[in-house]
């Protein structure tokens, strides 16, 4: 937590209400966005309960497992929600354009999103699709044909998620409190009648009254664990009413009381986002989705195996560069998409802002390796953030992203920037590519540019110290299996 952030949370716990930490929204949201509010079975990791899910509002449609001890239902459970989720998916998926570069590639039009209530629901939706994308649809324990297609699509927008900025499976906990600073502890922000409670409080309360109102254990959580009382008082003796009569009414009706409270305030905080403007960070990355999601259709279309339990030693490497590089940018991005969010960071000292005192445009140097001397313009700029990069540093500008600067000297009130590239190719700066006398600008550690990194050898050169070059993967009736299902 920053040092900014520390004292917005609590000058939102004085005020009583959350306050902003964003002044754009750094997430695409779809026009259409499926919520997915799933519960499951307290005490398994991978046994549905019930779901709430759709793109209407008004119209949600509610999945129950009437008995979630048995297979044979949680299956017809995952067939169900198959109905609902491979349509969605496949109509937006199939909708493809071909972007025109040095090695055309396929887009999709538009990406289906996935909308679930926390990280919890985003970790059980990951485990519903490895316990079914490995599923057979012949032989013994067959399983309707939509089960593992969904477990497939399931594991990918899970997988997804992990990349930061991604907006493919989102939880709408991490969304909010990325955009509003709340009075209470992080462990409450992760209830989201509680979260909402501080950012949208009900006309007459107060943040941290609405909030107290989300503590009444007769209060349904947002999933994906039900509360031990609804287990208790309710739940049990709606299992054992369907036992015996084999009547699923109590059970659904159970169920709806819990989701529907949930679903409800999805909706709400799908509306306080939606009226934030879309950052340009966020429309980029969700042009990149639209790509991710062409490259999975096309490997499925193109009879392409399941995603395995275990990636290799090379496909690990790679995936663990891909997370890497997209945390850097997406932190990168964000700050110079938000002045708001780059507050943070001159507050930590990563990056400052003032007032150009001092200009000279006349310096030429002879870069190292170099031969000839090249312009090297200085840029003084005098700040009160507390500066706390060294000399040396490359720094970069919101305003000026792709021209990028060094450290040469720092005192108590200024900093001093070589320009080093930026500048057109004449013999002097070009006009306007130097920040003039007066301007106000901020300089940061941040790079929203990946960085290069060395290349990985390609899976069939895996070295001997990383196990040599993996077997090739021939599905079994054993992937199904898992210690916890």
């Amino acid at each position: 937590m920053s040092l900014l952030h520390s004292y917005v949370k609590v000058r939102a716990r004085e005020r009583g209400r959350a306050l902003p930490r964003a002044t754009v929204r750094h997430v695409h949201l779809a026009e259409a966005p499926m919520v997915f509010v799933p519960l499951r079975l307290a005490g398994e990791a991978a046994a549905p309960l019930g779901a709430m899910v759709g793109t209407d509002p008004a119209r949600p449609t509610l999945l129950v497992v009437p008995q979630p001890r048995n297979r044979d239902l949680r299956f017809q459970f995952l067939a169900d929600l198959g109905a609902v989720l491979l349509p969605y998916v496949d109509r937006i998926s199939r909708q493809v354009e071909t972007v025109e570069a040095k090695t055309p590639f396929e887009r999709c039009l538009d990406a289906p999103q996935i909308v679930v209530p926390s990280p919890g629901g985003v970790e059980f939706t990951a485990k519903l699709g490895r316990s079914s994308r490995f599923r057979r649809t012949t032989g013994p324990y067959a399983v309707d044909p939509a089960v593992p297609m969904l477990g497939r699509w399931l594991t990918f927008l899970a997988e997804q998620s992990e990349f930061a900025g991604s907006s493919l499976m989102v939880a709408m906990t991490d969304l909010l409190t990325a955009h509003w600073v709340t009075g209470q502890s992080a462990a409450e922000d992760g209830d989201l009648a509680a979260l909402l409670g501080w950012i949208d409080p009900p006309e007459g309360l107060t943040g941290p009254e609405a909030a107290a109102l989300a503590d009444d254990p007769l209060n349904p959580p947002a999933g994906p664990d039900t509360h031990p009382e609804f287990d208790r008082q309710e739940l049990q003796k709606a299992i054992e009413h369907y036992d015996a009569t084999g009547s699923t009414g109590q059970v659904e009706e159970a169920l709806h009381g819990q989701l529907r409270p949930t679903w409800d305030r999805m909706w709400q905080a799908i509306g306080l986002l939606a009226a934030l403007k879309e950052s340009p960070g966020a429309t980029a990355r969700w042009e990149r989705d639209r790509v991710h999601v062409a490259l999975h259709r096309a490997w499925i279309d193109g009879g392409g195996l399941p995603q395995g339990k275990r990636d290799s030693a090379v496909a690990a490497a790679k995936r663990l560069a891909r997370l890497e590089a997209a945390q850097q940018s997406f932190e990168a991005t964000r700050a110079f998409d938000d002045p708001l969010v780059m507050a943070e960071y001159r507050a930590d000292g990563v990056a400052f802002a003032g007032e150009v005192v001092a200009v000279d445009l006349t310096r030429r140097i002879v870069p190292p390796g170099g031969k000839r001397e090249v312009p090297r313009p200085l840029v003084t700029i005098e700040t009160s953030d507390p500066v706390r990069l060294s000399k040396g540093k490359k720094v970069r500008s919101p305003s000026r992203p792709r021209q990028s600067a060094t450290i040469t000297s720092l005192s108590d009130r200024t900093v001093t920037v070589q320009i080093d590239d930026g500048m057109g190719r004449g013999a002097q700066p070009a006009e306007g590519s130097v920040p003039g006398v007066g301007t106000v600008i901020c300089y940061t550690e941040l790079d929203p540019g990946e960085s290069r990194r060395a290349p990985l050898p390609p899976r069939e050169e895996t070295p001997w110290t990383h196990g040599g070059p993996p077997p090739e993967y021939v599905p079994t009736d054993d992937d199904a299996a898992e210690p916890w299902a």
